[in-house]
């Protein structure tokens, strides 16, 4: 086997013919959940966000990662009936933030801005819904 390159956390391995004639001799060792190096996932087993996931491609530590931690944390905490539709607030803050920022979180096109909107305009109609329905 030869390692060709390294592309971020990524290894690309090239193996030949010989090494797939080979037995493998890798033994499989189980994850330990307590292992504090061990890469998480997104959500922790403890139920909170791991803020250092790659996932989140570091949205959580630029410019504008206060205001991310702060929208992501109130849509996934949440338990309102329209999941996050109590977050509108901390998704405008965020996007303006981001529009301060235009080469590092670049707009959408088109399209994908009509789905934001129309994500947003739902939400705010929930809520304005929610707010109608308990003062009746």
């Amino acid at each position: 086997l030869r390692v060709l390159s390294m592309v971020g956390k990524d290894r690309i391995i090239f193996a030949t013919k010989e090494d797939h004639e080979t037995p493998s001799s890798a033994e499989l060792v189980a994850d330990d959940p307590d292992d504090p190096y061990e890469e998480q996932g997104l959500i922790l087993p403890n139920g909170d966000i791991n803020w250092n996931c790659p996932c989140l491609g570091g949205m959580a530590s630029g410019p504008c990662g206060e205001q991310f931690k702060s929208a992501f944390s109130c849509f996934h905490y949440s338990t309102e009936e329209i999941k996050g539709s109590d977050c509108v607030d901390q998704f405008r803050a965020m996007q303006e933030c981001m529009q301060k920022y235009p080469d590092l979180y670049p707009q959408e096109d088109e399209n994908d801005e009509k789905s934001s909107k129309d994500l947003e305009a739902a939400s705010m109609e929930a809520s304005a819904a929610k707010e109608e329905k308990g003062s009746s």
